[in-house]
């Protein structure tokens, strides 16, 4: 009798399995006639596509440049292996080697993508590339002093940080400002698409976005982060802190603004010495915040604050309900 029933149930197995098989080839019979429908709608118009262009694959080598970057803006820290006066030089070298033979490649990459793509005059691209690879590598010394003086600006105005490695190691206000800093010289040589993808990856990782064109100056802190937004034709002083969930940011902009406002300021300027709390909002290419303001929590601002200026919301009212229907002497019904 177990013998009869293990056979049946293998029979029913047997047949759903079938079943299953035949309902999988059925709906697959349909794929070819939507493959035709998604090839001729490529050549829409008034959609994009990147057929017979030069492709660009960024995903890995960027994270390994921003790594390699890292390793040497920040010797020690970040390597795979110890570092000391036996083999400093040569792995300090292997590594600034290796990030010049990347970064060559993905700027000669993204300037013959552009130039064929949009049918530019030739710009000597392979050239042009190693060329700015190595101005951008003999930029890191200037780099370095730069990430420094943001360390010291968190540490020495955070209580919770116990050291500077632990800014270094943990802090994501400094992965983000290493990496905009990084893409800021290559978006200052005009290299296309590259810093903006290099923004968008440490925005990503820590929801902080930095735009590459933004001037950002000396000591320049951020702190927690989650949601900051800096846009493009921003002017960020020194000494200058930015909590959480700040934006400055263009006001609500017109159709067509694309076009008609690319070039123009949009975005705030934001004065030496300013404080700008959690919340934040500072809109407008014509707003300037004066030098030692302090802007608080929550505050909504389209024109400009002179200096030594604190801007504060009015104290909210509270309501507190409990479930006796009591209400504490002082507080608001």
């Amino acid at each position: 009798m177990y013998s009869n029933r293990k056979a049946c149930t293998l029979e029913k197995q047997n047949a759903t399995c079938k079943n299953g098989n035949e309902m999988i080839c059925a709906h697959r019979k349909n794929l070819p006639d939507v493959i035709d429908s998604i090839l001729g709608q490529i050549d829409d118009e008034n959609c994009f596509a990147h057929i017979g262009d030069e492709p660009i694959h960024f995903t890995t080598s960027i994270k390994e440049m921003i790594d390699k970057f890292r390793e040497i803006l920040f010797p020690g820290y970040f390597s795979n292996e110890k570092l000391d006066g036996a083999n400093l030089k040569y792995t300090m070298g292997q590594t600034i080697s290796r990030l010049h033979d990347i970064l060559a490649a993905q700027i000669t990459h993204v300037l013959r993508h552009d130039c064929l793509r949009y049918d530019m005059q030739c710009s000597e691209c392979e050239a042009n590339g190693y060329r700015t690879a190595l101005k951008v590598i003999e930029s890191i010394p200037r780099l370095r002093r730069l990430l420094s003086e943001d360390v010291k600006g968190a540490y020495e105005g955070d209580p919770a940080a116990k050291s500077h490695d632990e800014i270094i190691f943990s802090y994501p206000g400094i992965y983000a400002i290493t990496v905009y800093r990084i893409a800021n010289l290559l978006h200052g040589f005009n290299v296309p698409q590259l810093p903006r993808i290099m923004s968008e990856h440490a925005h990503s990782i820590t929801g902080i976005d930095i735009h590459p064109g933004a001037a950002i100056g000396k000591r320049f802190v951020i702190d927690h982060g989650t949601g900051i937004v800096i846009g493009e034709t921003s002017v960020i002083g020194d000494n200058v802190r930015i909590y959480q969930n700040v934006t400055i940011g263009a006001l609500s902009l017109p159709p067509g603004a694309g076009e008609k406002l690319r070039d123009a300021k949009r975005h705030p300027t934001i004065e030496d010495d300013v404080i700008v709390y959690s919340g934040a909002t500072i809109l407008g290419g014509e707003t300037v915040i004066g030098a030692r303001s302090v802007i608080g929590g929550n505050v909504w601002l389209t024109s400009s604050v002179p200096p030594d200026t604190k801007v504060f919301m009015e104290i909210p009212k509270l309501i507190y309900k409990y479930e006796n229907g009591g209400i504490p002497d002082g507080h608001i019904k």
